[in-house]
């Protein structure tokens, strides 16, 4: 009897300590509210994510009319190529140069030249060429816009009375694709500018996101605080070594990328560097406001991976950014992954440098310009 009463009255007294301890952890994981947002968040954000945002099918392609002649059938092609979904004509140049810049700057994916003559060649019952430049950099995106291509001018001379064929089962014309910068469509050259982004912002948001934390726990920023040492100060000693790894770690993957992969650096090494040396200083500062919010290490971490989701899927690494809806592109441009892979795509694939991609060069600046000020303003208020 009196063991059985020491050990809580059999099975009944051993499932009311069970149940205890199930009601403590409820407790427990209710008032450690980052976990539970992590927990509850982290799969509805996957299921939008991956339902609304994510499609493998870009639209709206920002593309560039060459003109090298004004004719009513150059007008009809314009015109039907801005009533699809594939493409958005954002402007109409006359000079070859201005297409160059278009394409390495980034702000046009395609541009389809109307050669001279071409209308001349069409009534005469001959085959001209519709001449298209693809930025191929993403060979998903310009595949899928150049299979559709062929169908949209087709159906817009069809509609055009003006021109008459004497043979209809001959092709009115032929269209010349020039994949630019990834003439074999190759996906490592896609893949692996993409990854040196991928891999800096996991490991740097990481490392930084458990450093306050980390120094919290084990009590020795009280020991920091109490030297002679201003807070600004002890998070850019902080942030400066691993400002440091980061430009190490882009080293080794540009280098494997080059001789193992044979990915190209055919634009300035320096644009590449102050590039990246922005993008690892916004991702540790990014880091460092998360390590000032969490309470402990783990939630820390999950913060970070919190933020590391979009940045993966939103930025154009995975899927085609111009495939997702404008919401999606709307968030997607307030992450610096997104930036960062446009500017390492461009200047290594493309031959560009910081002044041609000013616009992501811009963003990237702003975004860590913000990011640092968020990280002090944080900061000084976690140790006040």
């Amino acid at each position: 009897m009196t063991s059985t009463t020491a050990g809580g009255n059999g099975n009944g007294g051993s499932f009311g300590r069970f149940w205890a301890m199930t009601i403590k952890e409820f407790i427990q994981m209710t008032r450690d509210r980052i976990t539970l947002a992590t927990m509850v968040g982290l799969p509805i954000m996957q299921l939008f994510l991956f339902g609304f945002a994510i499609n493998t099918t870009p639209h709206d392609l920002p593309t560039a009319i060459l003109m090298r002649e004004n004719t009513d059938v150059g007008r009809s092609i314009v015109a039907a190529l801005k009533n699809t979904d594939f493409f958005e004509i954002r402007t109409v140049v006359t000079r070859a140069e201005d297409m160059d810049e278009l394409l390495k700057s980034g702000r046009a994916l395609f541009v389809v030249e109307i050669p001279e003559g071409f209308e001349r060649a069409l009534r005469r019952g001959e085959t001209p060429s519709l001449l298209v430049a693809a930025d191929a950099t993403d060979p998903v995106a310009s595949s899928s816009a150049l299979g559709a291509l062929s169908g949209i001018v087709t159906s817009a001379l069809a509609n055009d009375r003006q021109i008459e064929f004497s043979e209809p089962s001959k092709p009115a014309f032929s269209i010349v694709q020039h994949r630019r910068y990834n003439p074999a469509g190759s996906s490592t050259l896609n893949i692996v500018p993409g990854l040196l982004g991928t891999i800096l912002t996991m490991t740097l948001l990481i490392f930084t996101a458990l450093s306050v934390t980390r120094e919290v726990e084990r009590g020795t920023m009280e020991n920091l605080l109490s030297m002679p040492i201003k807070p600004l100060e002890i998070m850019l000693g902080k942030i400066a070594p691993y400002v440091l790894i980061g430009l190490v770690q882009a080293l080794l993957i540009i280098s494997a990328g080059f001789f193992v992969f044979r990915v190209p650096i055919l634009g300035d090494p320096l644009s590449l560097v102050a590039a990246t040396a922005l993008f690892v200083v916004t991702n540790l500062s990014i880091g460092y406001t998360f390590s000032t919010i969490a309470a402990n290490q783990l939630q820390a971490m999950q913060m970070a991976m919190m933020f590391f989701l979009p940045n993966i899927l939103l930025s154009g690494f995975m899927f085609p950014f111009a495939g997702m809806p404008g919401w999606a592109q709307w968030i997607g441009e307030a992450l610096p992954l997104t930036h960062y892979i446009r500017i390492v795509r461009a200047v290594m694939l493309k031959g560009a440098d910081i002044g041609t991609l000013a616009y992501d060069t811009a963003a990237l600046a702003a975004l860590m310009a913000v990011a640092m000020l968020i990280a002090v303003r944080r900061f000084r208020r976690t140790l006040d």
